[in-house]
């Protein structure tokens, strides 16, 4: 069952921003981040170095915020984070 789905708008200097949140978290592929970061036996810091060599700007503490559910993932992260842990994006995404 899905879970309800806020959108927080706020403006900042004039701009709108939007940040989404869906059940109280900003991904929804966190859990199974960290599920398939710790079957690879990769850390959190050997996993945002693998990250970065495939064009990713990112260090070890998003990778911390991004299985805690408090980072968006942006669907260009999705894709490598599949490559990189041997997952498809449809698993990453609980289906």
């Amino acid at each position: 069952m899905l879970k309800s789905r806020k959108i927080l708008v706020i403006s900042i200097w004039g701009r709108v921003m939007k940040i989404y949140d869906f059940g109280g978290r900003k991904n929804i592929c966190g859990d199974r981040v960290r599920e398939a970061r710790c079957k690879n036996r990769l850390s959190q810091a050997e996993l945002a170095a693998k990250l970065q060599v495939n064009g990713i700007v990112i260090e070890r503490d998003s990778v911390s915020r991004i299985e805690i559910g408090t980072r968006f993932v942006a669907d260009y992260e999705l894709m490598v984070l599949a490559e990189i842990l041997g997952v498809s994006i449809e698993w990453l995404l609980g289906k």
